[in-house]
């Protein structure tokens, strides 16, 4: 059985994906219905968040329709610039 929270974001893809996007906290917020206190306690994390999995959602499809790819591990796209964490020993 394949574990759903395993193609979820982590809380560094949207810490990293923010930065990309030049986006402050507030920004995302009001840009994907969440509040800014769940999005802070999100990205304070570098696994899946423990968050409800609809608002991980919202988040995940703002940041993509504003520009955002996610990799999962080992996932190759051709695109634009980007960039990706090696991954640690």
């Amino acid at each position: 059985m394949i574990d759903e929270r395993s193609r979820m974001i982590t809380g560094s893809q949207i810490r990293g994906a923010r930065a990309m996007l030049a986006w402050d906290v507030r920004t995302l917020a009001e840009r994907a219905g969440i509040s800014e206190a769940t999005i802070r306690r999100g990205e304070a994390t570098d696994r899946v968040p423990t968050m409800r999995s609809d608002n991980l959602a919202a988040l995940q499809r703002t940041m993509e329709v504003a520009g955002i790819v996610f990799l999962d591990e080992g996932d190759v796209r051709t695109g634009g610039p980007g960039v990706r964490l090696r991954r640690r020993p």
